[in-house]
């Protein structure tokens, strides 16, 4: 582990196992998708940089999966008690029509459920899919909302107070890993 900040920082995934985790998530999704039309659909950030990897992966078996991106910032039920840090918005690119195709929505981590929540509500403003799916890099548990991916890389426990960082090469200059970040602890006076 390494020290990031008031946090304990340890490595989850390198980047050549994020490589392998892209690789089985296009595995997953090419199995299971056969024959269907399917679009992808990533969340803003991390979540649209995963689904071009997975939808370039698929291009090396022949499958050609269009990619949109969703900023859902004004879906969060968060949004009213950020106060000053709010989030930088981003524009929705969704070109294609999602009436009756298969989406699967991508975002890097999965935690309490409410970022896929705001998700499905701005995706509705685009249309009425046949089926959505969630494809994540990493489900870390802690559901506060019913809901769990369909495709996920990489399981990982644990507790409510850490955080999963997900560093990709295109959005994060050049740095690319998983990392858990744990609050220091601060010994008892």
């Amino acid at each position: 582990m390494s020290d990031s900040g008031d946090n304990v920082r340890e490595a989850i995934l390198s980047p050549e196992e994020i490589s392998a985790g892209v690789a089985d998530l296009a595995r997953q999704i090419a199995y299971r998708c056969a024959g269907d039309e399917v679009a992808f659909v990533g969340i803003y950030t991390r979540g649209v940089t995963l689904a071009r990897r997975v939808a370039e992966a698929l291009k090396g078996q022949g499958l050609h999966y269009p990619v949109g991106t969703l900023d859902i910032s004004l879906y969060r039920d968060d949004f009213d008690n950020r106060g000053s840090d709010l989030p930088t918005l981003e524009s929705s690119d969704i070109p294609f029509g999602l009436d009756g195709i298969r989406v699967i929505l991508f975002d890097e981590v999965i935690f309490t459920g409410r970022t896929i929540r705001a998700a499905l509500d701005g995706l509705m403003d685009y249309g009425r899919p046949a089926k959505i799916e969630l494809a994540v890099l990493v489900d870390r548990g802690h559901r506060e909302i019913p809901v769990q991916p369909d495709y996920v890389a990489k399981r990982i426990g644990t507790t409510r107070d850490q955080y999963v960082k997900v560093r990709f090469r295109e959005d994060d200059g050049g740095e690319e890993g998983v990392f858990l970040e744990t609050p220091r602890k601060v010994p008892a006076a």
